[in-house]
């Protein structure tokens, strides 16, 4: 399984601990207010500020906050002025990363980057050193319990989705970015419900780890998604099953 599936399934198990709930809100205020200022405070004609509404939604933000983001992304309240970077590098087991960053001061950022890649047995690199290996895409989870495979393929095939794939537990559909929106229209239509939806970075290639680097890569991925500034780590990582069993024990 991919490090994207793999990594996203962890999470919901271990579940948001309490003391890390202001950390994922600051994180989904930053990108409400940079999607408002991108694309406009109107979610219905701003499909990033939609998902990013959605996200905060799901994770029960506030709807005060919500709107205190959009206006301080239009304009319309004073607020910090977030930049977007992309840092690139290698972890553990020559595995690719990519990391989404959104920070007020570049400087800071790059180096607790630069950091926590040398501490969890990794380097950061230049840019464009692993992007390559990513393509951008839709992508939803579904799990097996929710729904028939020939039932799934059918509602999200005819929406515009490319593939799907069969997992452990559940099924990865992949689109094209612009068909993402469609494709959840559609399932839900049909009364599917999905466990995740979102944009992602979507890896070529996978890097199978044994239990020693598939430890300091998970490890490396949390330390990286603590940092404040750190929006998302996609990484091409695969893990077996039977390694996952053995890192549970």
């Amino acid at each position: 399984m991919s490090g994207h599936s793999k990594w996203s399934q962890i999470k919901r198990k271990k579940g948001v601990a309490d003391a890390k709930r202001g950390q994922v809100f600051t994180k989904l205020i930053k990108e409400i207010t940079v999607a408002a200022r991108m694309g406009g405070g109107d979610p219905e004609g701003n499909a990033r500020l939609r998902t990013a509404i959605a996200d905060a939604r799901a994770d029960n933000m506030p709807k005060d906050n919500i709107e205190r983001a959009i206006k301080k992304g239009t304009g319309e309240l004073a607020g910090v002025s977030y930049e977007e970077f992309m840092y690139e590098g290698y972890g553990p087991g020559g595995t690719a990363i990519l990391v989404e960053a959104m920070t007020d001061n570049k400087n800071r950022t790059s180096a607790e980057i630069r950091y926590i890649f040398s501490r969890g047995s990794g380097n950061l690199g230049e840019a464009g050193c692993v992007a390559w290996m990513f393509h951008k895409k839709g992508y939803l989870e579904v799990a097996k319990a929710a729904v028939q495979e020939d039932r799934l393929m059918e509602v999200a095939l005819d929406a515009g989705a490319e593939d799907i794939k069969d997992g452990d537990q559940e099924y990865e559909v992949i689109t094209d970015p612009q068909n993402l929106e469609a494709v959840k229209k559609a399932l839900e239509g049909a009364g599917i419900k999905y466990q995740a939806a979102e944009l992602t970075m979507y890896p070529q290639t996978t890097v199978t780890l044994d239990e020693k680097h598939a430890e300091q890569m998970l490890r490396l991925m949390e330390q990286l998604e603590d940092n404040d500034d750190v929006q998302h780590v996609y990484a091409n990582f695969d893990i077996p099953d039977s390694v996952m069993e053995q890192l549970g024990k």
